[in-house]
């Protein structure tokens, strides 16, 4: 691409040249220019392929510093240890990004770079910008929250991504399970510091750590109970597999179990009794009313870098508001559109009612229905799946399942989500769905939300950055929320396009979803920047979209623990259709949607502002070809 970009820029030089140039003269240009197109090429592969090198070097040495990212990449180095998550090894590791950046600086010449190094070289510097940045709020942080929060993650974390296919791997397990009881012991003297700045999360996330943590030493071990608990469930489970398949012998497996239950009752019940004990010592410190964090110290400093974070973008609180009440407005009226459209008599407000409540929009509340839910969901995605090839150059090679929440972490109308498989395929990726209340999980919403957490969503764009190869490691495990929920909530439009939602009801349901995002840009900076209190929130998600009670609550309880984060969906789609549309625009007839695509995805996640300049250069070839 830079070949094409240079020989471009040449032939108008060359162009420029006074129409009396004799046919000698411009061969002797010509003859002249070649050699020092190929040096500069030479010069450009060179430094770049020194850079990614280096690169490689120093992803390994961050690698190294966190076991549990070993675990998710489906390495089995360190398996027997979890992260150090005290905050000293946090400014450990900062310390070690700005080292990075300064040999960056020293030892390779940007100019050099073609235009993949120099997005490289970029991604790194503003990952490690974004870092620095954040050492200035880590007492502002929420430690543990009810959302998706360490105390349950590190129980999952477990379950589902530690792989036990040999003895040892068992015996990592065990160590494991004293290795989460540190990390629980490190985190919660950071919360306690935190709370003693006048830092704690809302009264409701205080409620949701407590059931959470008494929820994981519930059962045996634990107590006399007939019922194990999720790990002992777990590690009972996994010694069994390698007692059948003939890996270990009863002895052994004896020995296994033995130590797992001594990790979990010396070490795992201690951290998570001390755990629930100080919350529920604390919760009378915290507020009845639940507001957002402008009201903590720092804490309109502290939303404002939230912002910066979620969306790479420099948009303010007041922008962002704005944006959301523009796309909410909109949004409405193509909803109005689709309730003439199937001879509903009354307003959207009965149409919202009619949605919630209607039968045929739900599926029964029983482990039949749950199970209807995922069926229908692998249905839509099989649909889809077959259209893939129209509109990418590159598919996923991953494998996508999809699965209800486990019971120890599954809550009533919360958000589906999607875990990413291993960049081997060894492990598949995950939309997981939580189904314990079927009334809160309507039909009508499936189709957009499958298509958002599996193809041409989140497993798309994120199994295809893990299979890269011809980028830096690290950029196929970078993560930019704007650039990956933006392609989500893209992709759930973009499935229209494809062929999806072929009934009007279950387009409806993408509006409903598409509303939810521009919703949240006018609540989340509502509750953090204007004040809005958690009950104004949720009247105002209810004026604005059929969604369950159960799921608003759920929702805004998200957006009041991780402040800004919910913005980066709407602002993120919302620049990747403008680049589309100004790509469409430039190219005319030589638009390539396949290319488009591949463009974006071909090059992991990256900050708004990088994307553009991507897509720009490739807008450039193109118009040159």
């Amino acid at each position: 691409m830079k070949l094409i970009l240079t020989l471009l820029a040449a032939s108008v030089l060359t162009a420029c040249q006074p129409d009396s140039s004799s046919s000698e003269q411009n061969n002797n240009t010509a003859s002249t220019q070649a050699p020092v197109i190929q040096k500069t090429e030479q010069a450009q592969q060179s430094e770049t392929q020194r850079l990614n090198e280096w690169f490689a070097i120093k992803y390994e040495e961050q690698l190294q510093m966190s076991p549990m990212r070993l675990t998710f990449l489906g390495r089995k180095t360190k398996y027997d240890q979890i992260d150090d998550m005290s905050e000293a090894a946090e400014k450990k590791q900062l310390a070690w990004q700005k080292q990075t950046v300064d040999e960056l600086s020293n030892k390779f010449d940007y100019q050099l770079l073609d235009v993949e190094g120099k997005i490289s070289y970029d991604i790194w510097v503003y990952q490690y910008e974004q870092a620095a940045a954040g050492q200035a709020f880590n007492k502002n942080a929420y430690i543990f929250t009810q959302f998706n929060g360490i105390q349950s993650f590190a129980a999952q974390f477990l379950i589902n991504f530690h792989k036990v296919e040999e003895e040892s791997d068992m015996s990592a397990y065990n160590k494991r399970i004293t290795g989460i009881a540190n990390a629980i012991d490190q985190l919660l003297v950071r919360a306690k510091e935190n709370a003693s700045a006048g830092v704690r999360p809302p009264r409701f996330a205080y409620q949701g750590v407590i059931a959470e943590a008494k929820g994981l030493i519930a059962g045996a071990p634990f107590t006399d109970s007939e019922i194990d608990s999720p790990l002992w469930s777990d590690a009972k489970r996994k010694v069994a597999s390698l007692l059948d398949s003939s890996k270990i012998d009863q002895a052994k497996a004896d020995e296994l179990k033995a130590n797992a239950k001594a990790a979990l009752l010396n070490d795992f019940l201690p951290s998570y009794k001390a755990l629930a004990a100080w919350f529920e010592a604390d919760i009378v410190n915290t507020d009845e009313i639940a507001r957002g964090v402008s009201s903590h110290p720092n804490g309109d400093a502290f939303y404002d870098h939230q912002l910066a974070a979620s969306t790479t973008t420099e948009l303010t609180a007041d922008e962002i508001h704005n944006i959301g009440l523009s796309e909410v407005s909109r949004i409405t009226t193509e909803m109005l559109k689709i309730k003439d459209k199937v001879g509903f008599e009354g307003d959207l407000q009965d149409f919202f009612t009619f949605i919630k409540t209607d039968k045929q929009f739900f599926f029964s509340n029983t482990d039949e229905g749950r199970q209807g839910y995922i069926d229908e969901t692998e249905a839509h995605l099989a649909e889809i799946n077959k259209k893939l090839p129209e509109f990418f150059g590159v598919l996923p090679k991953a494998k996508l399942v999809v699965k209800r929440v486990e019971a120890f972490r599954e809550q009533d109308g919360a958000a589906q989500h999607y875990f990413p498989g291993t960049p081997d395929g060894s492990r598949p990726g995950v939309y997981y769905a939580h189904l314990s209340d079927m009334s809160a999980m309507p039909k009508n919403e499936m189709e957009g939300v499958a298509y958002h957490e599996g193809n041409p969503g989140h497993h798309m764009q994120i199994s295809i950055a893990q299979e890269l190869t011809s980028v830096p490691q690290f950029r196929t495990q970078a993560n930019f929320t704007a650039y990956s929920e933006g392609w989500g909530l893209y992709a759930e439009l973009l499935a229209k396009e494809m062929g999806g939602y072929q009934n009007d009801f279950s387009d409806f349901g993408r509006l409903v979803n598409e509303m939810w995002r521009a919703v949240r840009l006018v609540v989340d900076t509502g509750l953090h920047s204007k004040g809005w209190t958690e009950e104004e929130a949720i009247a105002y998600f209810k004026e604005k979209t059929p969604i369950a009670e159960e799921a608003i609550v759920s929702e805004v309880r998200r957006y009041l623990v991780l402040p800004g984060q919910a913005t980066a969906y709407k602002v993120g789609m919302l620049k990747i259709m403008e680049l589309r549309a100004t790509a469409e625009k430039t190219l005319g007839d030589k638009f390539d949607i396949k290319g488009f695509h591949d463009t974006v995805l071909g090059g992991g996640a990256m900050p708004l502002s990088i994307l553009e300049r991507r897509i720009k250069a490739w807008i450039d070839t193109q118009k040159a070809i």
